[in-house]
């Protein structure tokens, strides 16, 4: 087993999940942890990953956690499987906490890691003993993610405590890209706010491709540096702030104008 790199709660704690903001879900799950941590400092990353997919919060997750001080708790729910059998998993990366269910929400975040990481398990017959409520069937996030998340990021409460160390996890729903000397390939992951198509494509496999040309629902698309490098309706691409490739449309959606959904292909060549 891997030896972590030292953790010292900072107090922050992010949450990443498919409530969305209609009902008292999110809310519910926040005073849970003031209850039990009331200086923790919570912040919103997303409340409307695609519910039931678990790909895509994992996949802002990974590329957001960074920006947050070591030290922070990540609590990251889409939980298809709440209420069965299905794992929930604490795992110690970089010197930031991951919680979530093992459903491959972690998955990617895991594998990138490799042998850096640490991964528990949280072991149910320890409720009594961490002192967690009875679960509801259908809401961990509230009984279960949020005490835990927040006794984590006040320091009460080792990782050995909530479970054994475990080796394996339940792997990422959508596959790494691949690069080779023609191309590099991937797919869409999600789309924001303004219409552009994000994808799993890192910037730096474009390395070595010579004026690239993005590949998408059959049509050629520019890799250029920045928005205003096309005309208004004019299709393009580039590496975004978080360090991916997006396909856009200059002032317009390009989501709506390729019609193009999560998990379409990607393909990035020579120009």
């Amino acid at each position: 087993m891997s030896t972590p790199a030292p953790f010292a709660p900072c107090g922050v704690i992010t949450l990443i999940t498919d409530l969305g903001h209609k009902g008292p879900y999110v809310a519910s799950m926040k005073g849970v942890m003031l209850g039990r941590f009331p200086d923790a400092r919570i912040v919103d990353l997303t409340h409307d990953t695609l519910v039931h997919w678990p790909a895509e919060a994992g996949f802002w997750l990974r590329r957001s956690y960074r920006y947050f001080p070591p030290g922070t708790v990540h609590v990251a729910i889409v939980d298809p499987g709440v209420g069965t059998s299905r794992d929930i998993i604490l795992v110690q990366a970089d010197r930031h906490y991951f919680l979530a269910p093992d459903n491959g929400l972690l998955g990617g975040l895991v594998e990138a890691a490799g042998t850096t990481c640490v991964v528990h398990r949280y072991d149910r017959h320890r409720a009594h003993n961490l002192g967690l409520p009875e679960p509801s069937a259908t809401f961990h996030g509230r009984d279960i993610f949020a005490p835990l998340a927040a006794d984590v990021a006040r320091g009460k409460l080792k990782p050995s405590a909530i479970g054994p160390q475990i080796r394996d996890v339940v792997p990422a729903w959508v596959d790494e890209p691949t690069k080779s000397a023609r191309d590099v390939r991937g797919v869409v992951i999600t789309s924001d706010h303004f219409g552009n198509l994000i994808t799993n494509i890192d910037g730096h496999l474009l390395d070595g491709l010579n004026e690239p040309v993005a590949e998408v629902s059959g049509h050629r698309i520019p890799v250029v540096r920045t928005y205003a490098d096309a005309t208004p309706g004019e299709y393009l691409a580039l590496v975004n702030s978080f360090g991916v490739v997006e396909i856009a449309r200059a002032e317009e959606s390009a989501a709506d104008g390729l019609g193009v959904q999560r998990g379409a292909p990607v393909r990035i060549v020579a120009g």
